[in-house]
């Protein structure tokens, strides 16, 4: 069974309040205001100065837990909401394995399910170590991307990016948040650029929380759980309007859904459902045996699920 043996954080120092990314990408006051009052948004983390490079090994410098094994590591996924991160031949994933040790291990991108594409990853690597013969092989689940154009920083009448990367380290099997349950509901209607199609957006948003829910159920039933069993669910942070739409409808409670860091981090890619773990654990909003729940949306359009036990 799947498990998450250890999850590390970077969240750049340099805050940046909406409006300052609004003036550098052309937003309006209408577009800036809905996304503060209405949205929940406030600030994100950037670090101007920064590489791709630069924000993943942050996550990986604060990952203790890789010391030492680092030659127990059989793969390393960088799960990528973009498809296209820096340009030919730039190849910051390789660059990261030299300079942590890590060059004996299979690396690729996994991409094509945008923001929800953090959950496949864990999927693919628990998949791929059990067909390893070593009991104590682990792979490595890098999430982390910059805003580097305008598609890269704003999802349109949803949310604003920002720039967070975190490092997971998964076993075959395991005592540490072992994965119950993942499921996946896809939407192709849904592929293209909602910025230029309102009528596409419009639709987008109208189905959105029915989708969702459709994949927070089959996770569940999968799992053989209903949602009384959930001691919390990780959202991904695109805004919290979203999520208190999605409670609604699945009759989840709020107060147990982790939206701290909306207005505080901001959406980071398919950062998100790792940045929240982090904080429900540091917390202490997560106890041994607890069953939580993580769920996240791509554009394209991809919504997930996952059932954890901690």
């Amino acid at each position: 069974m799947t498990a998450l043996e250890a999850v590390a954080v970077h969240l750049p120092r340099h805050t940046v309040p909406i409006e300052a990314v609004g003036a550098r990408i052309g937003l309006t006051p209408r577009q800036l205001r809905l996304f503060r009052r209405f949205h929940g948004l406030d600030q994100v983390r950037l670090d101007p100065d920064g590489t791709l490079l630069d924000l993943l090994s942050g996550a990986l410098e604060a990952l203790p837990e890789l010391r030492g094994r680092e030659h127990q590591v059989r793969f390393v996924l960088h799960a990528r909401s973009m498809p296209v991160a820096v340009p030919y031949p730039l190849n910051p994933l390789h660059e990261l394995l030299d300079r942590f040790g890590l060059s004996g291990a299979n690396a690729f991108t996994v991409t094509h399910h945008a923001c929800a594409v953090g959950l496949l990853a864990v999927d693919l690597a628990g998949r791929l170590l059990a067909g390893e013969p070593d009991p104590d092989a682990l792979a490595l689940v890098l999430t982390g991307e910059k805003t580097f154009t305008r598609d890269a920083q704003l999802v349109p009448e949803t949310s604003v990016f920002g720039e967070g990367a975190a490092a997971c380290l998964v076993r075959a099997e395991g005592e540490r948040d072992r994965v119950l349950a993942y499921a996946v509901r896809q939407r192709p209607e849904f592929d293209g650029r909602l910025a230029e199609d309102p009528d596409l957006l419009a639709r987008y948003q109208r189905d959105y929380p029915e989708v969702m829910a459709e994949a927070v159920e089959a996770a569940l039933d999968q799992a053989g759980l209903d949602l009384s069993d959930i001691a919390l669910l990780l959202p991904h942070n695109v805004n919290q309007v979203s999520w208190r739409a999605i409670c609604r409808r699945i009759g989840y409670p709020v107060d147990k859904v982790v939206l701290d860091n909306v207005p505080s981090v901001g959406h980071s890619f398919a950062a998100d459902a790792f940045i929240n773990l982090h904080t429900a654990t540091t917390r202490g909003l997560l106890h041994q045996g607890d069953r939580y729940l993580i769920a996240a949306a791509g554009i394209g359009a991809t919504f997930s699920a996952m059932v954890v036990m901690h």
